[in-house]
């Protein structure tokens, strides 16, 4: 029965980090891109999320695609196609000044709901 019941946590625990991820993934993702200097090829902004996360928002690179494509889509975001040496050529992006506007507010959005969930958490008994 314990087994039963950690597999079970250990299934809730996963299904709420995959939510809770899926939701800050995009602002994260606005955020690298912003702060680079250069555009960014999936595989750069995947392990630039990688470092300056650390390690949390870590996953899949290939998951990572459909986000950059909807923010694209968005206008948030524009890419080019760059030629690389190494390999098939790249798409390439880096944020749009309404992506700038864009995370600008859901930075402040998330620092409130961050600090509201805080303030419920620091009530709750562990």
């Amino acid at each position: 029965f314990t087994i039963v019941r950690q597999e079970a946590m250990d299934d809730s625990l996963r299904k709420f980090h995959k939510e809770l991820s899926a939701g800050t993934v995009a602002l994260a993702l606005l955020a690298v891109v912003a702060s680079a200097r250069e555009p960014l090829h999936g595989y750069l902004i995947a392990k630039r999320l990688e470092q300056e996360g650390g390690g949390v928002l870590a996953g899949k690179q290939s998951a990572l695609y459909p986000v950059l494509r909807n923010l694209e889509a968005a206008g948030l975001l524009s890419s080019s196609i760059e030629p690389s040496t190494s390999g098939p050529p790249r798409r390439c992006y880096q944020i749009t000044a309404a992506g700038r506007t864009a995370l600008r507010a859901w930075a402040e959005a998330w620092r409130e709901t961050r600090d509201s969930v805080d303030s419920v958490l620091q009530g709750a008994k562990e």
